[in-house]
């Protein structure tokens, strides 16, 4: 499996005041988006959400996204490693994702940039 690059997952409370820092930072320009009631921002390496208590709570069970080339082969990898397949694979608007439990408890977002035919 060919692990790409991670995201940092940084849950706020107010998107729009978190924005700038976060593009200086990275030096580039947010891309937002929006999914299951949580506002979304995309800056480098950052990975800012914005939404309602219970859907935040949710989303900081998982510590990282890691991107790999394919979601198919990290799911046979994972699950031959003794990784727990929480959710998933399935389509998003980017690509294809799944959620993980590691052996040691630790939870993680797995994508690739593939669509589905």
């Amino acid at each position: 499996m060919d692990i790409l690059g991670a995201t940092l997952r940084i849950c706020v409370d107010d998107l729009e005041t978190a924005v700038p820092f976060y593009e200086k930072l990275a030096g580039g320009p947010a891309l937002r988006f929006e999914r299951g009631g949580v506002s979304v921002a995309a800056v480098g390496c950052f990975l800012l959400m914005s939404g309602p208590k219970s859907e935040l709570d949710v989303l900081r069970k998982v510590s990282a996204t890691i991107a790999v080339q394919d979601v198919d082969e990290a799911h046979r990898v994972l699950t031959e490693s003794g990784a727990h397949i929480v959710a998933g694979p399935v389509a998003t608007p980017a690509g294809r994702n799944l959620i993980a439990m590691h052996p040691d408890g630790y939870v993680y977002e797995y994508v690739d940039r593939r669509t589905t035919e």
